[in-house]
């Protein structure tokens, strides 16, 4: 039998495709799983930042890893994600520490984004906040906000289930098809 000619530059080009699709694959799958459960990279909790009011150093769409920290440890110049209670409803908010005072005998916080003119009317007081921010991943709160829109189900579940299940049906049948040796099965 013979092999057709391949030259081993071409192997070596599949194969390397192979090992950067390889990488890159288990690299969009450890950040995903780091988002999902943040302890594996040593934070309590991820947020999704919403705005860019802490732009340029943490844009819009960015994910936040936060470690729970008692107050005593959060110090001006530290970047924490905090708690807000309007009359409505509750947000989560990242910015920055820029002064650390006292309220009622109490740690508080005065907290400003860094792309903000003003800091933040407010005072944090220690129990509004959620942790201190140990890093963050740019543009990745994108595809997870996304990922949990409708479309971003049928996109990134339904879709990949239905190639899967058609894939697999389409090497079923062929596999019914041929026998053993990998020859067609012809009726007599």
């Amino acid at each position: 039998m013979d092999l057709p000619n391949v030259s081993s530059e071409s192997l070596d080009t599949r194969r390397l495709g192979h090992i950067i699709g390889f990488v890159l694959l288990v690299a969009i799958v450890g950040i995903f799983l780091a988002i999902a459960i943040p302890g594996l990279v040593g934070a309590d909790e991820s947020f999704v930042v919403q705005s860019s009011s802490m732009s340029p150093s943490i844009g819009a769409g960015s994910v936040v890893f936060v470690s729970d920290q008692p107050a005593t440890d959060v110090t001006e110049g530290d970047v924490i994600t905090f708690e807000t209670t309007g009359e409505q409803s509750s947000r989560r908010v990242t910015h920055r520490v820029v002064d650390v005072v006292e309220q009622d005998g109490d740690r508080a916080f005065r907290t400003k984004g860094d792309a903000n003119e003003e800091p933040d009317t407010e005072l944090v007081s220690p129990d509004q906040i959620l942790g201190i921010v140990q890093f963050h991943l740019p543009l990745i709160g994108y595809v997870v906000a996304f990922g949990g829109s409708q479309y971003g189900v049928i996109a990134l579940i339904v879709v990949p289930a239905i190639l899967l299940i058609v894939t697999e049906l389409r090497d079923l049948i062929r596999t019914s098809r041929t026998d053993g040796g990998g020859r067609e099965n012809k009726p007599d």
